[in-house]
């Protein structure tokens, strides 16, 4: 089992992040396709957290259940938090400018996904991606 952890706290950050991430899924064997979606749905949470979090940090991990491997990757920041985590898991819904499609985007990308938020205290997202994508 491997585990990391990194901090983000600027866009610089980003790419060395996205390289690991990459690293970690080519290590157990992960198609490419499933690699692709991995690498977006945590670019994704990474710049969200850069943008409404001023960064954070993201834990990565190489985790094994019942004969399956993954990628399980939890980002922890200390930002203003979800008001409403339910709104934000809809599609179309958007504090920024954006299309909002990011939460509920990455959780179609992944194969699990969790959320936590306390308003003040900060945000933890938890996304898991297995080898064969199941």
């Amino acid at each position: 089992m491997t585990k990391d952890a990194m901090q983000i706290v600027r866009e610089q950050d980003v790419v060395p992040f996205r390289n690991r991430v990459k690293e970690l899924a080519t290590k157990i064997g992960m198609s490419l396709v499933n690699q692709t979606k991995l690498i977006t749905a945590a670019s994704e949470l990474v710049r969200n957290m850069l943008k409404y979090a001023n960064g954070g940090k993201v834990l990565l991990e190489i985790i094994s259940k019942n004969a399956q491997t993954g990628v399980r990757l939890t980002f922890v920041d200390e930002g203003p938090g979800i008001a409403d985590v339910q709104q934000a898991m809809r599609d179309g819904f958007s504090t920024g400018k954006s299309l909002g499609l990011g939460l509920p985007g990455t959780k179609r990308l992944v194969n699990e996904f969790d959320i936590k938020s306390k308003l003040g205290e900060g945000t933890t997202v938890t996304i898991t991606h297995w080898k064969n994508g199941r």
